[in-house]
């Protein structure tokens, strides 16, 4: 089984390959930057479990092949 920190590693892996420039807008929370992005992931906030769970939704459909 996967570590609460390697899962969080690896979406701040992912979120570091993001261009800077690209902004994501994540429902009533607001918009946010890669580097936000990352920093809440990191403090395992609201926003952050919300950013790990998209995160983790995507890799799930790619391995199983939803569109």
């Amino acid at each position: 089984m996967i570590s609460e920190s390697e899962i969080k590693k690896l979406v701040v892996a992912r979120l570091e390959t993001m261009p800077e420039h690209l902004k994501v807008s994540i429902g009533s929370y607001g918009t946010f930057d890669k580097h936000e992005l990352i920093s809440h992931v990191e403090s395992g906030d609201e926003i952050g479990k919300k950013i790990i769970e998209m995160q983790l939704y995507y890799l799930r459909s790619l391995k199983t092949g939803l569109k």
